[in-house]
């Protein structure tokens, strides 16, 4: 079952796409697909990047080439003016920079779906190579 409605920040670079910065990278597996079935299930989704100027524009006209246009772009709201060094109000960000690094897509759906993110599977015995 589906966590109630949640407003996630998303990053862009290494998050979205791979960290090509300033230039946009290919998007990373899953990651415009999986951003679709989170708005079409109700969570409000806010780009939250380190780009400004032109490089944000751009990046936010990527993701319109990719089907997704966010709730709202580096603010809590449309139209808000970003408050320089203060954090956005969401209930969750995923970003590369996370402890642990970048999770895959697939697994970030599942564990916001609720489910248990699918573990691969082990060799038997006592070494792994």
């Amino acid at each position: 079952m589906l966590l109630e409605s949640k407003i996630i920040a998303i990053d862009f670079d290494g998050t979205i796409v791979h960290n090509k910065y300033p230039e946009i990278g290919k998007p990373l597996p899953f990651a415009f697909e999986t951003i679709k079935m989170l708005q079409q299930k109700g969570h409000r989704l806010i780009l939250w990047s380190v780009r400004t100027g032109k490089l944000l524009d751009d990046a936010v006209e990527f993701c319109k080439k990719n089907g997704v246009e966010f709730y709202a772009v580096n603010s809590d709201f449309p139209g808000e003016t970003k408050i320089k060094n203060r954090k956005i109000n969401a209930d969750i960000f995923i970003d590369d920079r996370n402890i642990g690094g970048m999770m895959q897509w697939g697994e970030i759906y599942q564990i916001l779906a609720g489910e248990e993110p699918q573990q691969p599977k082990r060799k038997k015995g006592w070494f792994r190579l």
